[in-house]
């Protein structure tokens, strides 16, 4: 079925790729808008182009052309009605489009702080890039006001970041931030229940934490699932209610919800599973997680560094060290890349469908697989699909000019060039280069907009989702929000959907990622460490979350080191990674540990320290994850700040912070200490005296003894 999916839900000043699911590269598929708004300047039954330049980078020089794939801009807020006209028959999808939650902001950079002197600057080029623009080099250039740089931009509320690279180079580059004020996003849940002969499906709308409107003032919205044999003269809709006769109810039906206050929250989901007697309904929840992974203990293993200094990695080296993953309570292994690479990172990939020959066969790789199974550890790899290695193939056929793959890849005018490579040329006119990110000259962006390219990524996913338990997705922000849903829809309802989306946005949790990367407690953990924020911001960035509109059921990786970042122990301390640490691991999450941090390894991707490891540190990690295993609070229970004083004048009160994790099944205080030396704390709550991390007792009269991080129960 050729369906594009589930309703979209946007703001007027984003995009929506339309694409054929389960596409055909051979066949022929045309967009159209069957109705909009009546402020709309779109007219009825208007056939869709690709897109414009102005929208859409990849679309430079198809403003006018007809595609599979488009990319359709809401003018004006209201509803609109798409049609797919596919081989299948034609398909409806609705857009609801919001207001634009956009505002003016402006990112700036002192001339003094730019590395050229100013004599230089007027003929030096210089790039502004972030996330803002997908990091995309030499599209965005900044004028001179008086003494700085600046640039124009539209930008939803929050932080953003944006990079100034003088002479396009990153490595020259002067990093600078704008807050763009305005209130978070809302949340809505659905839930739905069977009462006599009807089912219920109930909204729960949630006030963003700064927003003027209450919950109740929130309104909501239900829609439809254009794939589904269930209509609008099926339902009845009364208020936060949708009823609907269990009778009427086809096989499946999916019920799709948004609310919106000052901005729109993202879309939540019931599907709703019929029998084929219609006697009973099984209600799945599309957005949670799936029951393994609501909190899992996650380790990181950089493959090609994990046997350590002298022995080559392979799959069954891993395989024999299971035993040590197993003493840390790991539930959830991540490897980096393991298909066919060049590179020892293994993000360039060479083959798709073939594991690296260095690392071992697809047989040593699954017997691996079968081995963490045994000990009760799902395996999550590395999906890499934004890109594929410059020396893939696909991409030296479609540089030397094999018809067939001319459309594999995004081009871009000569002049985004901001590397020391001369492409070769693809257009008959010449001066284009294919598209990457940053400077990221050997792993060409894949083109989205081409039925060949999805076909094949979507094999790539059916063919790893049987075998492993879960995708680490690779750059995920720089593929499109249709395709993930794509993926959500093809996998396994158990199986896990982590993003490397930086920042975090609430938008890939629709319908798309259960995990995402909480880039937020991560910086927080690194400056508190480094003495730029006081210990007390944990509990702001833990409060984060909500802000940006993720849901409750959203399951938030909690690291403070991974591959791409320098180690948590070089840029601060061992006495403040203890605590950042003991932070991931007593709140709710999914806390993770990358390979050689519990070690004492310093290199970012150095050999797993083996014989001179870090006992010790060893020892504190492996309590921690023992205790978060054993006690369901420190994993599902809710984090408020405790009552407590530093009365130790040696140590700084700001490095200290305390919180209590609550729940039915008991409370319990966590204080945790980022500087050197053992602070006195004490608390306004009685406590027994043991500490559960290191089993020591800790309490002595009204005050306790903090090196790093203690657990206690209340009393």
């Amino acid at each position: 079925m050729h369906h594009p999916g589930p309703p979209r839900f946007v703001s007027v000043g984003e995009s929506v790729e339309l694409a054929p699911r389960n596409p055909d590269p051979a066949a022929e598929y045309r967009w159209s808008v069957a109705a909009a708004p009546a402020e709309s300047a779109f007219e009825s039954s208007e056939t869709l182009s690709v897109g414009t330049p102005a929208d859409y980078p990849a679309c430079e020089r198809r403003e006018n052309e007809l595609g599979p794939v488009v990319h359709f801009h809401p003018d004006v807020p209201g509803t609109y009605a798409v049609e797919l006209d596919a081989p299948d028959g034609t398909h409806e999808l609705t857009v609801r489009a919001f207001p634009d939650e956009r505002r003016d902001a402006q990112f700036s950079v002192a001339v003094d702080d730019l590395p050229v002197p100013e004599s230089k600057l007027e003929s030096t080029p210089i790039s502004v890039s972030g996330p803002f623009n997908n990091h995309l080099m030499a599209t965005e250039r900044p004028r001179r006001v008086g003494d700085d740089y600046v640039l124009d931009v539209r930008l939803l509320p929050g932080e953003h970041s944006a990079a100034f690279a003088v002479n396009d180079d990153l490595a020259e580059g002067v990093r600078t931030s704008v807050e763009v004020d305005g209130p978070g996003r809302p949340r809505v849940r659905l839930d739905a229940t069977v009462e006599g002969d009807e089912v219920v499906v109930a909204a729960t709308p949630r006030s963003a934490p700064d927003s003027e409107f209450s919950d109740a003032d929130l309104p909501v919205e239900f829609y439809l699932d254009g794939r589904d044999e269930l209509g609008d003269d099926d339902v009845s809709i009364d208020g936060r209610e949708l009823r609907v006769p269990v009778d009427a109810l086809p096989e499946r039906a999916r019920v799709h919800a948004v609310t919106a206050g000052e901005r729109r929250s993202i879309g939540d989901t019931v599907v709703l599973d019929a029998n084929a007697d219609s006697e009973s309904v099984a209600v799945i929840r599309l957005n949670d997680p799936p029951e393994w992974a609501e909190s899992p203990t996650v380790y990181e293993i950089f493959v090609r560094s994990f046997a350590g200094e002298t022995l080559p990695t392979t799959f069954g080296e891993i395989e024999r060290r299971v035993e040590y993953l197993e003493s840390l309570a790991v539930d959830c292994l991540w490897l980096t890349p393991v298909l066919a690479s060049p590179t020892t990172h293994g993000y360039h990939v060479t083959d798709y469908f073939d594991t690296a020959s260095d690392l071992g066969s697809r047989e040593a790789f699954e017997s691996l697989v079968d081995r963490c199974h045994e000990a009760d550890i799902r395996v999550v790899f590395d999906l890499v699909v934004n890109h594929t290695s410059r020396d893939h193939p696909a991409f030296q056929l479609h540089s030397a000019g094999v018809e067939s793959y001319a459309d594999h890849y995004r081009r871009v005018d000569a002049d985004r060039n901001v590397v020391d490579v001369e492409w070769a040329d693809v257009r008959e006119e010449g001066d284009d280069i294919p598209e990457y990110y940053f400077n990221w000259q050997r792993i060409p962006n894949l083109n989205y907009d081409s039925l060949a390219v999805r076909r094949w990524m979507l094999d790539v996913v059916d063919e790893w989702a049987t075998v492993v338990d879960g995708f680490r997705c690779d750059v995920a922000w720089g593929v499109s929000h249709a395709f993930w849903k794509e993926v959500r829809d093809r996998v396994p309802e158990d199986f896990l959907l982590l993003d490397e989306t930086i920042p975090r946005d609430a938008d890939y949790h629709e319908a798309e990622f259960h995990m995402h990367y909480d880039t937020t407690l991560y910086e927080t953990l690194r400056d508190v460490g480094a003495g730029e924020k006081t210990a007390d911001a944990v509990l702001d960035a833990l409060d984060d979350a909500a802000w940006a509109g993720f849901p409750d059921s959203a399951v938030h990786l909690r690291y403070v080191e991974n591959h791409d970042e320098d180690r948590y122990i070089d840029e601060c301390d061992e006495a403040s990674l203890r605590a950042a640490a003991a932070a991931t691991f007593t709140t709710p999450g999914a806390p993770m540990i990358y390979y050689g941090q519990e070690r004492g390894v310093p290199e970012q991707r150095g050999p797993m320290r083996w014989h001179d490891g870090d006992a010790e540190l060893t020892a504190f990690h492996r309590a921690l994850a023992s205790l978060r295993a054993e006690t369901p609070t420190l994993r599902d229970g809710s984090v408020e700040t405790a009552d407590y004083t530093v009365s130790d004048d040696e140590v700084d009160a700001d490095a200290v912070t305390a919180y209590v994790c609550e729940d039915e099944n008991g409370r319990y205080v966590v204080v945790l200490n980022f500087a050197a030396a053992p602070a006195s704390v004490s608390l306004g709550e009685a406590v027994e005296p043991t500490d559960l991390v290191s089993g020591e007792t800790v309490v002595d009269g009204d005050e306790l003894t903090v090196a790093d991080a203690v657990v206690l129960r209340a009393a």
